[in-house]
């Protein structure tokens, strides 16, 4: 199945043509409608199968049309991914970077190990998408 047979908006469609992504995964196939309509969706697949374009495509895309609707360009935090370690949380980040790059929808990551002055500065910046390690995101509550 295409991508765009998942209801997929042009711009993230975009992006994903840029990375040379045309053909859905089983577990994007199957999470991906059901996040598009609000629904909880617990997955379960081997490295390397899409998980993180399955969970994070429905959040920027909902995140977007709620901005569009409510005709805002304002960062507030929407959506929060733990993840468990700093390498998967900056390929998480990186991730959703990649994919909203035609949409205003921003992202960023915190993790421990580094000052956390830069990540601090982000978060007041405003965003719309935090990526963190469970460590320093206690760190900053």
């Amino acid at each position: 199945m295409e991508f765009k047979d998942l209801k997929i908006i042009e711009p993230l469609l975009k992006a994903l043509k840029i990375k040379e992504y045309t053909t859905a995964t089983e577990v994007q196939e199957m999470a991906i409608p059901e996040l598009l309509n609000n629904r909880d969706v617990l997955g379960s697949a081997k490295t390397g199968t899409g998980k993180t374009a399955a969970f994070a495509l429905p959040i920027l895309q909902k995140i977007y049309e709620e901005k569009l609707e409510n005709n805002t360009v304002e960062k507030k935090l929407q959506a929060l991914i733990l993840a468990p370690t700093r390498e998967l949380a900056l390929q998480i980040y990186d991730n959703f970077v990649e994919y909203s790059k035609f949409i205003n929808v921003s992202a960023t990551v915190v993790y421990g190990g580094i000052k956390q002055s830069r990540q601090t500065r982000d978060l007041q910046r405003g965003v719309d998408i935090l990526v963190a390690t469970p460590g320093r995101l206690l760190d900053l509550i």
